[in-house]
């Protein structure tokens, strides 16, 4: 559950008026904001998985007529017109960021600004996909880890399951003309291949498949409109899954989208978007010959040979909410005495990232936990060996 401040003001009164009748839940309305938030996210990730953006139609699906619900008693409560139906709501959720009045959410757990849908895909942001894994059930990043679970269990040799891994982070789309090149596995697509699924309607634009030239993930343009010839000017122009890519290159054109298939969203998202920083990694332990080898399990986690008396591991992760991040490493126990997390450069450099990092980290894992990048690994490294022979 997120945490919420407390908020008070004129729609506060008018909500008090309200409530005069009701019976005393001990919540304040302020505290269902921050309920609020976590499930229009989960809402969001759901719509846009099982009946894509254009079926806001009754009757809704369960769970986004319980959000909807929920919002507009939560509105009345604090004295604000509620949504008047589902495609409203989309589309506060697109304009109203989690430290709206609505929500509250501090940014002591999600940055200020965040929106739910992106403004110009009008998809889940990565931010609402986080959001919807913190919780008990894990979500959209529990699905990941639950599918790759399953595909480590049914291949036999931990080697098979890397190969498996890899195929999968590196192909976030399979092209028809893929299974004809002289490297295709077809022992390694006989396992993964459930994995992938038909191009929803949702993902095209004018029956044509656009995937960003960086990341390799779908692109949608403002407007649903075909781009022109050209790199996209600004991020105004486009969505892009990985949202944090260069424009320098068009994005490619699939024309006959009936003859590729896409790997689950949740797998993009957590296991493909991640391989970039991964590949940045291992690259720069390689390069200054540290020996590594991977761990069993679905995270792209290394564990360093020869650092006896302390094990030292490395996770990779590609997450826009830093506190978030933390949660969710505080969750999951470290696997060794050291573990440096490694993320993009990009966002190590964004304001305030790694302090909030810190910051949501429980005390007792704050000298076990080390944010770095690809550049910045092997000097943490060296750094942390000094100073533990220093205090030897």
């Amino acid at each position: 559950m997120l945490g919420v401040g407390r908020r008070r003001g004129r729609g506060m009164r008018a909500g008090a008026a309200r409530r005069a009748n009701r019976p005393d839940t001990g919540e304040t309305p302020e505290g269902r904001g921050g309920e609020l938030f976590p499930e229009l996210a989960r809402m969001v990730a759901a719509l846009a998985e099982i009946q894509g953006l254009r079926s806001f139609t009754l009757p809704y699906l369960d769970l986004a007529q319980r959000a909807l619900d929920h919002t507009v008693m939560h509105c009345l409560d604090l004295g604000e017109t509620p949504p008047k139906g589902l495609p409203e709501l989309w589309e506060w959720c697109r304009i109203r960021p989690a430290d709206d009045p609505l929500f509250a959410v501090p940014a002591s757990l999600v940055t200020p600004g965040t929106t739910l849908v992106h403004p110009v895909g009008q998809m889940p942001t990565r931010s609402c996909l986080e959001v919807a894994s913190h919780g008990s059930d894990g979500g959209v990043a529990a699905h990941a880890r639950a599918l790759l679970d399953d595909l480590e269990a049914r291949c036999a040799k931990d080697e098979r399951y890397r190969q498996c891994r890899r195929f999968l982070a590196r192909h976030p789309m399979v092209h028809q003309q893929d299974r004809f090149g002289p490297d295709w596995n077809k022992v390694v697509w006989s396992r993964v291949k459930d994995l992938y699924e038909q191009l929803p309607e949702s993902l095209l634009v004018d029956g044509i498949f656009l995937s960003c030239s960086s990341c390799g993930l779908p692109a949608l343009p403002r407007d649903r409109t075909m781009p022109v010839p050209g790199p996209f000017a600004t991020d105004a122009d486009v969505w892009c899954e990985g949202e944090q890519c260069p424009r320098d290159d068009p994005p490619k054109l699939i024309r006959e989208p009936d003859q590729a298939l896409i790997l689950r969203r949740s797998l993009r998202v957590f296991l493909a978007l991640p391989l970039r920083t991964e590949d940045a990694a291992r690259d720069a332990l390689e390069r200054a010959g540290i020996d590594h080898y991977a761990l069993s399990g679905p995270l792209s986690a290394y564990r360093l040979r020869n650092t006896s008396p302390a094990s030292v591991d490395i996770q990779v992760y590609d997450r826009v909410q830093p506190a978030l991040l933390a949660a969710h490493l505080a969750d999951s126990a470290p696997l060794a005495d050291h573990t440096f997390i490694v993320i993009p450069d990009a966002l190590a450099g964004r304001n305030g990232y790694r302090e909030a990092f810190t910051d949501a980290l429980p005390a007792l894992l704050r000298n076990r936990l080390a944010l770095t990048t690809p550049m910045d690994l092997v000097p943490d490294l060296q750094r942390a060996r000094r100073e533990e022979k220093d205090d030897a």
